[in-house]
């Protein structure tokens, strides 16, 4: 396929890969334009088997030949070539997981379709850090974990960041921003869920207790970072659950925590 070889940092064409290290700018940006970035070559091979769409490729010409496939089956999406230098001065750093890709978003999913045939439910509330929320879904495609719900606070998923933690595993995990928080609970009790949230209070049963009850369906709400969860999500869920810690350590990392919590607590039959 014909390169589009880059000259200028100011190249319209590449708005898509601008100012990438500025969270704030980029996470008003992306979801408003309908697109997300896919980085390194495996992230973006994942991206396109799990049938995301391209808008364009972004690369070094090292990594032609490393793509020279996916390059044949989207003969019509331009792949954009530049130096490593001019690379880095168009994103903010420099590249050296090989391509990129700007991706077109794919269309939400609806709640009730989520929940269809689903198990285990892993629900977040207000997580911002993005390396939480990849590492997260990371352990939710490794553990059994068939839909993860976030609150209209949770940072992003397909954000950058997200992406490349996760190694490409939010293309895997249908995933849902809920509208409603916390209200939005109630559908899930409504269909058959115990909601269980991953927190430290008094009655407070700990994970392998629960696990040992076998809920049929069980969604598990794990709290942002630091403050933990809100009181109005504690009072919505049917109960609370710890990891047993010793040596004086009362917790652990929220994503560390929820995958010790989902190897705990999955499906046995």
């Amino acid at each position: 396929m014909p390169f589009h070889y880059l000259e200028s940092a100011a190249d319209p064409r590449v708005s898509d890969y601008t100012n990438l290290t500025d969270v704030h700018l980029r996470k008003l940006r992306e979801p408003a334009e309908g697109l997300y970035i896919a980085e390194s070559s495996r992230v973006l091979r994942r991206a396109l088997a799990a049938g995301h769409q391209p808008r364009s490729f972004f690369l070094a010409e090292k990594w032609a030949d490393d793509l020279a496939d996916v390059f044949d089956q989207f003969p019509d999406v331009p792949a954009y070539v530049g130096s490593a230098q001019l690379l880095e001065e168009i994103t903010g750093f420099h590249l050296h997981r090989g391509a990129m890709a700007a991706m077109h978003r794919p269309a939400p999913l609806a709640l009730a379709d989520l929940l269809s045939g689903a198990r285990r439910v892993a629900v977040l509330e207000d997580i911002v850090d993005h390396t939480n929320v990849g590492a997260i879904f990371r352990s939710a495609a490794a553990l059994d974990i068939d839909a993860v719900l976030i609150s209209p606070r949770c940072g992003d998923p397909l954000y950058r960041r997200s992406v490349r933690v996760s190694m490409g595993t939010v293309f895997q995990v249908p995933w849902v921003r809920l509208g409603q928080w916390p209200q939005d609970l109630e559908v899930l009790r409504s269909s058959g869920f115990t909601v269980a949230a991953l927190e430290l209070t008094d009655d407070a049963v700990d994970v392998d207790v629960l696990a040992a009850s076998q809920p049929e369906r069980l969604a598990l709400v794990l709290g942002t970072e630091g403050a933990g969860m809100s009181p109005a999500t504690l009072a919505a869920v049917d109960c609370t659950v710890r990891i047993p810690m010793r040596a004086g350590v009362d917790s652990l990392n929220v994503a560390a925590a929820s995958a010790v919590a989902f190897w705990e607590l999955r499906p046995r039959t």
